[in-house]
């Protein structure tokens, strides 16, 4: 298979002892492309994401992003740091930006102010948005459609709604991404919305260190078991697991604009 690992977390402490290994694995499964997440940390720290696609240009492209965790968090110097950093070419997306109604880690009105934020900076550097949505799916396309989706595009990262709400983000012209949750036995509804998405609109990632997917369950995540993830969609769709590796890496490669 040739797989893109559309969306990790390898500058994560879980992978500072063995970094190369996970990627001589990752190359090993067939992935040839991982977009890795720049998140914003603590004051004047986004993160390694741009160290990596400087050390490793042919593997790694670059994400520069506030989480919504964060989003209480973060100074006014360091969104001006965030925007300079989104004109970069090493960076393909803004993000991961978004919702998360779960945790509520950070106020639900500073969640929407950061949201709307990055999607300005998503237009203005003509990069693609990579959103994180946990329970808020309605409050997400809304905003979504009150700013409007960046020119450039954007995605739905680890999809964790249903058919109704991956049709809503369809119909607003975004991609779809589904991690290991699709392998999970309780994982039905996630199921159900792979099979409406169509072809040219779905992503693969591992959001890894988090939700490895089944055998792997459990254990850290990695680039290598997104090949797990590529199973499951050939499954559902019923096609084989080459032909998903090849699709959803075209559609990676259109979406975030990488050679």
């Amino acid at each position: 298979m040739t797989l893109t690992d559309s969306h990790a977390h390898l500058d994560s402490e879980d992978f500072a002892q063995d970094l190369d290994a996970v990627i001589a694995r990752a190359r090993a499964a067939g992935v040839t492309r991982i977009v890795a997440v720049g998140l914003w940390r603590r004051p004047g720290d986004f993160g390694g994401a741009l160290e990596l696609a400087a050390r490793m240009p042919d593997l790694f492209a670059a994400t520069v992003g506030v989480h919504p965790h964060e989003c209480a968090r973060v100074p006014e110097d360091d969104w001006a740091r965030h925007d300079a950093l989104a004109r970069d070419p090493r960076v393909v997306a803004v993000g991961e930006t978004g919702l998360d109604f779960h945790y509520d880690h950070s106020p639900r009105a500073d969640q929407e102010r950061c949201f709307r934020r990055s999607l300005a900076t998503a237009r203005a550097a003509g990069k693609p948005a990579v959103i994180h949505v946990r329970e808020a799916d309605e409050a997400c396309a809304r905003i979504l459609r009150e700013e409007g989706v960046p020119p450039a595009g954007g995605v739905i990262h680890c999809f964790t709604g249903d058919a109704a709400a991956a049709r809503a983000y369809l119909d607003l012209g975004l991609y779809v991404s589904v991690a290991g949750i699709v392998t999970f036995r309780t994982a039905e509804a996630i199921r159900e919305a792979v099979r409406i998405v169509p072809r040219d609109r779905l992503l693969v990632e591992t959001d890894c260190p988090f939700l490895a997917p089944v055998p792997h369950r459990g254990k850290r995540n990695e680039p290598a078991f997104v090949a797990e993830t590529a199973r499951k969609v050939a499954e559902i769709w019923g096609t084989t697991p080459e032909a998903v590796g090849a699709a959803t890496a075209e559609n990676a490669r259109r979406l975030f604009g990488m050679a």
